[in-house]
């Protein structure tokens, strides 16, 4: 019986990791990449929506890596995305994984076939230099990520036709270079808006960091040097959460993210500002 061919749409972190189980199980995949090469938005290039120039990764090494191949021991504890990619085209090596990928390929349709009840097959169209072909698959694998497309909600901005200034999505940022001197408002206190802020900060005029709610901001480094989320998010810590009340874990979390500061601290309870 031929192996099952299988369709993975995209080769950035998750399509690889596809790739390599597809072949594990003993399937055939084809990986249809849109862009010249593999790495999805950790690529960064400046034409094209992507990382920024100095993005780094918010999780460790030892939480990042791909769970069969660990990134070398020299590699910094949290990663430039050069590091990231460094890192991707190691796998790809190692795994023999290039010769099932088609660069420059894009998935315009995916349908179930007419006989889909019976066969469970799939009609693939993809277009390369202009061209499209049709394939047939027994199994798709969409890994093309959450993050290629902006979402700018410019309705929940009123006015925002009157402004005069310049707006962007943080996905069409690249470095801060064309933005020294000036007044910005960074909104959203996600890992981008935070990243961001900082950078701006170095060469802006001022520099605004607007959120609907408030935020915890956890150093990335933990006591000791440990990389803090290979202290938290442990076995053992998941399980205590089903024991120990909310409240007292939030507790524990205020005084840790507290200690250090001295007369800075909170002087009133976060939690007891917005309950």
């Amino acid at each position: 019986m031929p192996p099952k061919r299988i369709a993975v749409i995209g080769a950035g972190v998750s399509g690889l990791g596809a790739i390599k189980i597809c072949l594990e199980e003993g399937l055939e995949p084809t990986c249809f990449e849109g862009s010249h090469d593999i790495g999805g938005l950790w690529r960064y290039e400046s034409s094209r929506p992507s990382v920024y120039e100095s993005a780094t990764s918010n999780t460790s090494k030892e939480m990042t890596a791909y769970s069969d191949y660990p990134f070398p021991d020299h590699f910094p504890n949290y990663l430039h995305n050069s590091r990231i990619m460094e890192y991707l085209r190691m796998y790809v090596q190692h795994f023999h994984l290039l010769k099932h990928i088609q660069f420059l390929s894009k998935v315009c349709s995916v349908r179930k076939r007419s006989d889909f009840s019976c066969t469970g097959q799939w009609d693939v169209i993809v277009e390369t230099a202009g061209k499209q072909k049709s394939y047939v698959f027994d199994g798709i694998m969409v890994c093309s990520g959450l993050y290629s497309d902006p979402f700018l909600p410019l309705q929940n901005f009123p006015g925002i036709k009157r402004f005069k200034g310049q707006y962007i999505h943080s996905l069409e940022y690249k470095n801060p270079e064309k933005f020294r001197g000036k007044k910005i408002v960074v909104v959203g206190i996600g890992n981008s808006g935070t990243d961001l802020a900082i950078e701006l900060s170095h060469v802006a005029s001022q520099v605004f960091l607007s959120t609907r709610r408030g935020a915890w901001i956890w150093n990335r480094v933990w006591d000791n040097g440990m990389p803090v989320d290979t202290v938290l998010f442990t076995r053992f810590n998941a399980v205590l959460t089903r024991f120990y009340p909310t409240f007292l874990i939030n507790r524990w979390a205020e005084n840790k993210l507290n200690w250090g500061w001295g007369s800075y601290r909170q002087m009133t309870s976060y939690w007891q500002r917005i309950l």
